[in-house]
């Protein structure tokens, strides 16, 4: 017994702390540690936080934004965002009952090239007809594939993650159907440009 925890001991010894750095467009922070032996070993794992925990306000911990490690310089482990999520307690919070929840799914191409999956959600005020839902659904769309590609990558995140792109949103369809909120729920990078 007292052999394999010298082992277990000595393999730690031999691993290297890394920090875990988000890129540029959120600012280099460190969003966390990791040990490894090997630096190779820690391309492509995965790390998850929230907005808050990056920016220190609170109000945003339903927000939660997931990058990828790309490349490692140093005892530095730098990533590329792959993606964000609302969290389910906070999307359980505004769905109420006689209202209408009308969720749409596309993928749009930003002005240099990436291709972004997003899934957009509107919560009415009362319940809505089919029509209506219809009519908001097939505007919301044209908002954000229009605003999409207007906007290079960066910016549409930014957009996304700092509820700009939903009040656009909110402002354009409130007038087909009263609306209490618009979410962009989820997005997910499907495809950038060659060389990126």
């Amino acid at each position: 017994m007292a052999r394999k925890t010298t082992r277990k001991a000595d393999r730690w010894k031999t691993k290297k702390w890394y920090q875990i750095v988000a890129p540029e467009m959120f600012g280099r922070t460190v969003i966390g540690e990791t040990p490894a032996d090997a630096p190779e070993k820690l391309i492509g794992r995965a790390m998850e936080v929230t907005v808050g925990e990056i920016t220190n306000d609170y109000s945003k911990q339903n927000i939660k934004l997931r990058f990828r490690v790309e490349d490692v310089s140093g005892d530095t482990a730098n990533t590329v965002f792959v993606g964000h999520q609302l969290t389910n307690d906070y999307i359980a919070s505004l769905i109420k009952r006689q209202t209408s929840r009308i969720d749409t799914n596309l993928e749009v191409y930003t002005k240099d090239g990436y291709r972004v999956r997003l899934k957009p959600t509107c919560f009415t005020t009362h319940r809505a007809k089919t029509s209506q839902m219809k009519t908001i659904r097939e505007k919301t769309n044209e908002i954000i594939l229009d605003r999409a590609k207007k906007l290079d990558f960066e910016k549409l995140i930014e957009e996304i993650v700092q509820g700009k792109l939903s009040a656009k949103v909110y402002r354009s369809v409130k007038g087909i159907y009263p609306l209490r909120r618009v979410e962009i729920v989820k997005t997910e990078i499907t495809g950038a440009p060659a060389g990126r």
